[in-house]
């Protein structure tokens, strides 16, 4: 300690003065001149070094956007672990209809020119699975909007290395949570009596199909919830998915209708869609590389509408 009155440096040491390389005499007796070893740490201990090969471009980013994707798939498989009532409405919701289709409007069946080989119930599992397909996507629609609100997603935006991987996360548990739905409606379709004439492979494709349509209904919900991030828009997210799912011969095959909801349904992509299914579940597939073409072109297309509901969420901060 210095005190108050006295130098702040009071020349008790020496100046600095030269690098101690022209001081000869002060080394080691019997030391030789050479060159610093860079690979030392502090410890005299030397450090190894790995030579590892260039990792290929992309690599770090795509692995990031993997991990990203994972730990939120995790958190929401946590979330509705904890909160088991959060899985009844999407549950719920095509259980009802499919008790009220399959039974309530069983008569239709004996309407002339209904020929479907598969009997009602199983004509009314095919659009039930797919209808709770896509609208298992839409209610993650309302958690992504409901993160927004509360703010995590905007902390994950900022923590994120790869913010991409925020939509992939959001479909895995879209995907986790249909799901079980699926399962559910499987086995109380099974019990009503439900005839199955496909398959194993025909099975395999209806339920392909289902998870491609789960997926097409996250994108677009996600591109929904990350432009306006409130869950008030949610009348925006399933409306539309509404009337494209009962735009479609939902009642009676495609044939059948009359009038104007018939030239609507001739043109719907999801009236493909929905007649590929029911004809994979009974073994008599009608146009199965078109479906699963047109699937597969609003895959992309909604892809692409989520990516810039990301960008829009990033730029609002």
């Amino acid at each position: 300690m210095v005190p108050r009155p006295g130098h702040d440096q009071p020349g008790l040491l020496s100046d600095r003065g030269p690098a101690d390389a022209d001081h000869r005499g002060l080394e080691h007796a019997g030391a030789r001149a050479r060159l610093r070893r860079r690979d030392l740490d502090g410890r005299g201990s030397a450090r190894r070094r790995v030579d590892r090969a260039p990792r290929p471009d992309g690599a770090d980013v795509s692995g990031r956007g993997l991990s990203v994707a994972l730990g939120l798939a995790h958190r929401q498989l946590t979330t509705l672990i904890k909160n088991p009532s959060l899985l009844l409405p999407p549950m719920l919701f095509p259980l009802m209809n499919f008790l009220a289709f399959a039974g309530g409007l069983s008569r239709l069946r004996h309407v002339p020119g209904f020929n479907y080989p598969g009997g009602y119930t199983a004509f009314q599992f095919v659009f039930v699975l797919l209808q709770s397909a896509a609208f298992g996507g839409v209610f993650m629609g309302f958690g992504i909007a409901r993160d927004f609100e509360n703010g995590f997603a905007r902390r994950l935006l900022v923590a994120a290395p790869n913010r991409s991987g925020l939509i992939a996360g959001y479909a895995l548990g879209a995907l986790f949570r249909w799901s079980m739905v699926a399962a559910m409606l499987t086995i109380v379709a099974l019990v009503a009596g439900m005839q199955i004439g496909g398959n194993g492979i025909d099975i395999f494709g209806l339920y392909g199909l289902a998870v491609i349509v789960n997926l097409v209904g996250i994108l677009w919900a996600s591109g929904i919830a990350m432009r306006f991030r409130t869950v008030q828009a949610a009348p925006l997210m399933q409306t539309p998915v509404f009337m494209l799912l009962f735009l479609a011969p939902v009642y009676v095959p495609l044939d059948l209708l009359q009038g104007w909801i018939h030239a609507v349904a001739r043109v719907n992509p999801y009236t493909v869609l929905l007649e590929e299914g029911r004809g994979l579940l009974a073994g008599a597939p009608l146009h199965t590389g078109s479906a699963f073409l047109i699937a597969f072109g609003l895959v992309g297309f909604f892809l692409i509408w989520s990516l810039r509901g990301l960008r829009s969420a990033e730029r609002a901060g």
